[in-house]
């Protein structure tokens, strides 16, 4: 039936009863507010339902039908889902007592019993649809609110990794290292934390944060004189002594931007800055913390950082072999880790080596 011109632009009314006199009148009632559909029976009504849920507004169902009843068209609404979407009324003689307790639970709007009274089914029913449109009005308006927060936030997200790989890049240039060193490390810090079990109970943001840290390892050498950072030569233990604050000038430089204090990569670039040449027996620096004092991602960065400047060519020394870059790490020759750290490392580096295959590096 064609809609009045009063009840263009919403959803349908769909009108579900075996007697075509009930429909007639129902169709009376309802026709000059909301387009009208028609079922004969049960089944045919749920398979209109089925076919197009949102293209409705309304479900007015008999319950004493042919093929299938209203109660079992009604389980079946709640199987699928639907009945927190799509208002449906029983419209019933047969309103005992346990039709009512089951509709009402299995969440039916309404139970209106025959004969119907027009103007009291009509408004009724119309209550609860302008209802549910004000939830859909409402529920449209907060998802477009939230998928633009969700830009906003993604945009800006991005604008804080680019400062801080901006600032990763700035000292590592002013170090002459190679323009690899924060990725290789990053990767590498990744790659550890996802595919070993160092990362065990680690979530994935988690482990992304710990690598979107690890590039600021040695964000201190902005502090350590050019003379010193540049000397092509080995330090002297003074000249040395100088070179070892990067790590609590850098966790100092990083507590200072208060926008990094709100990152969720803050907590770990502080810790990694200030402890990424702690060693496993306590011989590191600055704090000289032992075995696992040293938090699993600094432990990682460190590792990752050494391996690094053994694999590549710096201002004071030539590249490694890669023989002779995993001989070191076993045996101790720049610093003791911990053993399960390095079992997790060398079943690992077949797929790091990569890294450096990949941009060309002597391996």
């Amino acid at each position: 039936m064609q809609p009045k011109p009063e009840a263009q632009g919403q959803g349908a009314l769909l009108i579900v009863d075996d007697d075509p006199i009930n429909r007639g009148i129902l169709e009376a009632v309802f026709s000059p507010h909301y387009p009208i559909l028609e079922a004969e029976d049960g089944q045919e009504g749920l398979e209109k339902i089925l076919a197009d849920p949102l293209g409705l507004c309304a479900v007015l169902l008999d319950v004493m039908m042919p093929r299938m009843d209203g109660l079992t068209v009604v389980r079946r609404l709640a199987e699928a889902g639907l009945l927190d979407r799509l208002p449906v009324f029983l419209i019933t003689a047969e309103a005992s007592d346990a039709v009512l307790r089951e509709a009402y639970g299995l969440g039916v709007m309404d139970v209106i019993p025959k004969p119907v009274v027009p103007y009291l089914v009509l408004r009724r029913v119309q209550s609860v649809v302008e209802l549910f449109q004000a939830r859909r009005r409402l529920s449209r308006t907060v998802e477009s609110q939230q998928e633009r927060l969700l830009r906003q936030a993604q945009e800006i997200i991005q604008l804080n990794l680019g400062m801080v790989e901006a600032l990763a890049t700035a000292i590592e240039f002013r170090s002459e290292e190679s323009g690899g060193h924060v990725r290789r490390i990053h990767d590498i810090t990744h790659h550890l934390l996802s595919h070993t079990p160092l990362g065990e109970g680690l979530t994935p943001h988690q482990v992304d944060e710990i690598a979107l840290a690890s590039i600021l390892h040695d964000v201190g050498k902005i502090a350590v004189p050019d003379a010193i950072l540049h000397k092509p030569g080995r330090l002297t233990p003074e000249e040395f002594e100088i070179m070892k604050t990067h790590t609590t000038q850098g966790a100092q430089l990083l507590s200072s931007i208060p926008q990094l204090r709100r990152h969720g990569a803050y907590r770990y670039a502080l810790d990694i800055a200030r402890h990424h040449h702690e060693r496993w027996d306590g011989r590191g620096y600055p704090d000289g913390l032992k075995g696992e004092e040293i938090t699993v991602w600094a432990q990682v960065v460190s590792l990752a950082d050494v391996y690094d400047a053994l694999s590549c060519k710096r201002v004071y020394k030539d590249a490694f072999p890669r023989r002779r870059v995993l001989e070191m790490i076993r045996d101790g020759e720049c610093g003791v880790f911990n053993p399960r750290l390095l079992d997790c490392f060398f079943a690992a580096e077949g797929e790091l080596v990569k890294l450096y295959e990949k941009e060309g590096n002597p391996v």
